[in-house]
């Protein structure tokens, strides 16, 4: 079974209980709407024909409750179907969910955020709705053999009619669901692209008007928009053809039927009744047959995006799982001979409680050294440890909870500016907000740190932005705390309060810094340099300002 037809059985299995009654309701209900030409057709055989006015009350009172049996199975069946299609969706999103924040990572490698936003809302939308075509798909079936049973009561042929040509019917309507099945594919992953493409423009808005590139992202998003339009506008055109072809074949299929029965009436091998059953029944097989063109070309759908689903919940992890805890961290890090990206062999030693600053000649070795020191990745070949113990062997939930890399274009998610801060604190929000100058930053909003923060942090300037980031890294108080250029956004004054009460806040907590800033580097009890992959100098900020030219042209130049 292909990894979209697990998906699909998962999906089916989960709701077992709710698909099945919804199965049997509306199988009841189909059962109802098949039975009332045939209560009709004898209404008309027994008490119009005779004139007996008992009789007609009394198949009056048959329809009565046929009719609220329809009703009652009807209701209860679709609120069923929909009930287990809506817990398998959201299922499915959960299951994406957890497996895009697993610590192991990977999901996102293949995927931009908007595609799997797309996958996790219109995709597991899909895929769940299964659950609510197999009632559909048994109640149309049922449908169909309660009329052919009807219809072999009345006449034999009439039934063998239905019963012969049902099958290959159906097969033609699989055959005719493949090219459907594909394009569906093509739509949602060019959806998902598009989704992607206009997810990244909107991040990146500000950046993108500030360097007058607005035509450019314009054109490329047009560009991607209208490869998507085509996707979806093959898609409709397959499902189009689809549907209508599946009507024809019906309508010519019905068609038959009532003629052969009329046929039949005219010979007398059949009543007026019967005749007028088989005509109601001919007329009530449009409504199975359109239900199995709908149930094909959502299977077709179903399956295509399972496929998609598969693909993300099935994503090789960025790193191994790794069982190790750390149970009382005392914050030293080492990095022997790590080779990984632009790292050639670095070698690293960080005592607990230090402060130390990086300065990469690179932008690539910072970047790198993040992706290790967080286990986004393991190096190809080295290890870094954490008070002498292999992350490769810890969990990396584990790690993330001793190491927080603050990378320096961190998110802010939607909430009030306290409740980012708070999101993980360890240690009173006051005093982190004026370590970062934060509190100024509420100080200038209107209802202080309870304002409202856009998704993304968009409502606030980019030094906003970096300095609330940087409070919420402060509040997390972890053992080890890696900052990545914190400071790149605001000015020379705040940068240097920023420096002086950051080395006051994460006193005998261990501290990297990641940047290229003066006021940062000077509070440093050591700074190294780190020049084509190694590390090439180490001590002061001054002393090195003052002997080597590699980090005077990185720093003050």
């Amino acid at each position: 079974m292909s990894a979209g037809g697990r998906i699909l059985r998962q999906a089916i299995a989960g709701q077992r209980k709710d698909v099945i009654r919804a199965s049997l309701l509306t199988a009841g209900h189909q059962v109802g709407e098949a039975l009332v030409p045939v209560v009709i057709g004898l209404a008309i055989d027994d008490a119009v024909a005779t004139g007996s006015v008992s009789a007609l009350l009394r198949w009056l009172a048959v329809l009565v409750a046929l009719f609220a049996m329809l009703s009652y199975s009807w209701r209860f069946g679709a609120r069923l179907g929909e009930r287990a299609f809506e817990r398998a969706a959201h299922a499915l999103r959960t299951q994406l969910a957890q497996r895009v924040l697993d610590p192991r990572g990977g999901a996102d490698a293949a995927h931009l955020p908007g595609a799997l936003v797309n996958i996790a809302t219109g995709d597991a939308k899909r895929v769940g709705l299964i659950n609510h075509v197999i009632p559909m798909t048994a109640a149309a079936l049922t449908g169909l053999l309660v009329s052919a049973i009807s219809l072999l009561s009345m006449s034999i042929p009439l039934g063998l009619l239905v019963l012969l040509g049902t099958p290959p019917l159906l097969l033609l309507g699989h055959l005719i669901g493949r090219p459907l099945e594909r394009r569906s594919d093509a739509e949602q992953e060019r959806a998902a692209h598009t989704s992607g493409t206009a997810a990244d423009l909107i991040a990146g808005l500000r950046v993108l008007k500030g360097i007058g590139a607005e035509r450019a992202a314009i054109s490329r998003y047009r560009a991607t928009s209208q490869d998507s339009l085509a996707a979806t506008l093959r898609a409709a055109r397959a499902r189009a053809w689809h549907d209508g072809a599946l009507l024809s074949l019906t309508g010519v299929f019905i068609a038959v039927i009532a003629l052969v029965g009329g046929n039949l009436a005219l010979s007398g091998d059949i009543s007026i009744g019967d005749l007028v059953a088989a005509v109601g029944l001919s007329q009530f097989l449009l409504g199975p047959f359109e239900l199995f063109a709908y149930a094909n070309g959502q299977f077709a759908q179903s399956r295509a995006s399972a496929d998609r689903v598969a693909e993300v919940l099935s994503s090789p992890s960025a790193v191994s799982g790794g069982t190790g805890e750390v149970v009382a961290v005392s914050g030293r890090v080492r990095l022997s001979d790590v080779h990984h990206g632009s790292l050639r062999g670095i070698s690293l030693d960080v005592s607990p409680g230090s402060f130390v600053g990086v300065v990469a000649s690179d932008p690539a070795h910072a970047t790198d050294l993040l992706v290790c020191l967080g286990r986004e990745a393991d190096p190809a070949s080295g290890v870094v440890t954490l008070d002498g113990i292999d992350l490769s062997t810890l969990d990396p939930a584990a790690v993330r909870s001793s190491v927080l890399v603050a990378a320096h274009d961190a998110v802010l998610f939607e909430g009030t500016l306290l409740e980012n801060v708070a999101a993980a604190a360890r240690r009173p929000v006051d005093s982190v907000l004026g370590a970062a100058a934060a509190d100024e930053v509420a100080s200038s909003l209107p209802e202080g740190v309870e304002t409202a923060v856009s998704e993304r942090g968009q409502s606030l300037s980019g030094g906003q932005r970096q300095r609330v980031a940087l409070a919420r890294a402060l509040a997390a108080d972890p053992p080890v705390l890696v900052l990545h250029d914190p400071t790149t956004a605001v000015d020379t004054v705040t940068e240097a309060q920023i420096a002086e009460q950051l080395r006051s806040v994460r006193s005998g907590r261990t501290t990297l810094v990641l940047a290229t800033s003066p006021a940062l580097l000077a509070e440093a009890d050591r700074v190294v340099l780190v020049h084509e992959g190694v590390v090439v100098a180490s001590g002061t900020h001054t002393e090195l300002a003052r002997s080597n030219a590699i980090y005077r042209g990185a720093v003050l130049s």
